[in-house]
């Protein structure tokens, strides 16, 4: 008798930090097609928007034999207005959505980012469903939404909960 499937290979080792390479950008945007569009279909062709031309893409990145091998979650941040920032398009590969600390890190990275760039203000449009989850990391929710059809919270981040990180100047360091 055989055991029960183990289930997919997940590697033990990722990193997350700023999308330098043009492998891990494009892997970024083919990850948020595929939630966005194909498995959330909140989208029909692309979830690609003006705010991809400023944005600072953040990717969690897995290792095999000591080197970077796929991007298994990404967020978008950038600057709306002097010290006010927002986050947009988190998403994590769905073998890899109950690795523990994989969204959080990402969430991390993204708001400690933004504050070691001189923001005041920082706030994400969260699916209905994650907004007890971002509640646990130290946000506070704002006002109810409808994005493309589904239920949102508009939330924003408590800065002190997320210090600015001292890597920012060199993207290429991993957090």
């Amino acid at each position: 008798m055989f055991p029960a499937s183990p289930g997919p290979f997940v590697p033990p080792r990722f990193t997350i930090t700023i999308a330098t390479e043009p492998w891990e950008v494009a892997a970024a945007m083919r990850l948020r097609h595929d939630v966005f569009c194909r498995e959330q279909g909140l989208f029909a062709e692309s979830d690609r928007d003006a705010a991809d031309d400023i944005a600072t893409t953040i990717v969690a990145v897995t290792y095999a034999m000591g080197m970077p091998d796929i991007v298994v979650g990404t967020v978008r941040i950038h600057a709306t207005g002097p010290r006010t920032w927002v986050g947009s398009r988190l998403a994590i590969r769905a073998p890899f959505r109950g690795v523990v600390g994989l969204g959080a890190g990402l969430i991390y990275r993204a708001v400690s980012t933004a504050n070691a760039r001189g923001c005041d203000d920082f706030t994400a449009t969260v699916q209905a469903q994650n907004v007890r989850f971002f509640r646990r990391l130290q946000w506070e929710a704002l006002e109810p939404c409808v994005l493309h059809g589904v239920d949102h919270m508009r939330m924003r981040a408590d800065l002190d909960a997320y210090p600015p990180l001292a890597d920012v100047q060199d993207p290429a360091i991993g957090a």
